[in-house]
């Protein structure tokens, strides 16, 4: 039976140290202040924000919302931007993405419009550079690959000159996961949709991370005795028994009960990364405003 990499642990953890850090701002005056920046209503941005509010009250962070209609304007929402901007006040941004349909052709432009040093979030083109030359002070990294990096730290499982192999190469998870292996001085190997026999590659990982988001794609073929194995995914599955009694719930890459006997140690879906992600977006807004 594998050792379950639980994501509370590590929040618990973190969180613990995120208080201590607030508290030493807030005697010096300063409250750490995330902005969230949201256009329309979607459910899952709602239900994401609702968390985000909830950890950041946890830790000492405050949260000023900016809630913009669906169709607002490329105009507005700059405007925005730039307001927060100039407002020292606020350390960091959250920005959900994608954003609405009619601004697509100007993401880049937006995303690109918000100061470096309060993007929080990895959405500007500074900060994905400061990931892939492994400079912090250009920016912060993408939330989902540092969280794998925490439970890796947390679990003390050391990557140094051990084989990594990440599959799937996505801006948001895989290539800035593969860049912080190589920072903790692993071996890495990215595999994708052209890769050919991603099992085999797979099998020859001792840290094993999978961010393809297609569920039940990482099967006992791919896995081997002795490896850890990061499932980054969340995917819904409707076969999957829920806490109701009926089915349909959300699961990783992984056939867990398939993969989970055979390895080292495996993160659950849910229960793993995804618990920690919202903690190290804390993690950034308390390191902005210890910089600022």
């Amino acid at each position: 039976m594998a050792k379950l990499l639980l994501g509370k642990e590590v929040t618990d953890a973190l969180n613990g140290k995120l208080m201590e850090r607030t508290a030493a701002l807030r005697e010096k005056g300063i409250v750490p202040t995330l902005a969230i920046v949201r256009c329309g209503a979607n459910p899952s941005d709602l239900s994401y924000e609702k968390g985000a509010t909830k950890r950041a009250e946890l830790v000492g962070v405050a949260v000023k919302k900016y809630e913009l209609p669906e169709d607002v304007t490329k105009e507005a929402l700059l405007a925005t931007i730039d307001e927060i901007n100039a407002d020292a006040a606020i350390h960091g941004v959250l920005m959900f993405r994608p954003l609405p349909k009619h601004l697509k052709g100007d993401q880049n432009e937006i995303c690109n419009r918000l100061d470096p040093k309060k993007d929080v979030d990895c959405m500007t083109d500074l900060s994905n550079a400061g990931v892939f030359e492994g400079r912090t002070d250009l920016g912060y990294a993408p939330c989902t690959p540092e969280a794998c990096m925490e439970i890796l730290d947390y679990y003390g499982i050391d990557c140094k000159g051990k084989s990594a192999v990440v599959i799937g190469r996505s801006l948001v998870v895989g290539k800035p996961a593969a860049m912080m292996l190589m920072g903790k001085h692993a071996t890495v190997t990215v595999c994708h949709t052209k890769t050919v026999n991603t099992a085999e590659v797979a099998r020859s990982a001792d840290i094993l991370v999978s961010s393809a988001g297609v569920l039940g794609s990482l099967t006992k073929d791919f896995v081997r005795p002795g490896q850890v194995v990061i499932d980054v995914s969340i995917n819904w599955d409707p076969n999957k028994p829920n806490s109701k009694g009926g089915k349909g719930a959300i699961a990783g890459d992984a056939v867990f009960e398939e993969v989970e006997p055979i390895v080292e140690a495996i993160t659950p879906v849910p229960g793993g990364v995804g618990s920690v992600t919202t903690s190290v977006l804390m993690k950034h807004v308390v390191e902005a405003a210890e910089r600022a």
